[in-house]
């Protein structure tokens, strides 16, 4: 693996999808272990991600931005 690509900031696309990711699996372990009405987030999450597609509106993304996630990795096509 090239140690360039290593040291490359996350870009913010990458990073929500990395997020998004974690929320889904953390919810799916939660429904197991704790309550099946952990399966609303799952929806939540999916729906979430489904219209930011069509709108390119991510509450997530806005937040990340702000903590200053994905500066200087190119520019963010989303959360603008």
């Amino acid at each position: 693996m090239n140690t360039r690509t290593l040291r490359r900031p996350m870009s913010l696309e990458r990073a929500i999808m990395a997020f998004a990711g974690v929320m889904i699996l953390l919810s799916i372990a939660l429904t197991q272990f704790v309550s099946p009405w952990f399966w609303l987030m799952t929806a939540f999450i999916g729906l979430n991600l489904f219209q930011s597609a069509f709108t390119g509106f991510c509450p997530a993304g806005m937040v990340m931005k702000r903590l200053g996630i994905g500066r200087g990795a190119g520019d963010a096509s989303c959360c603008r």
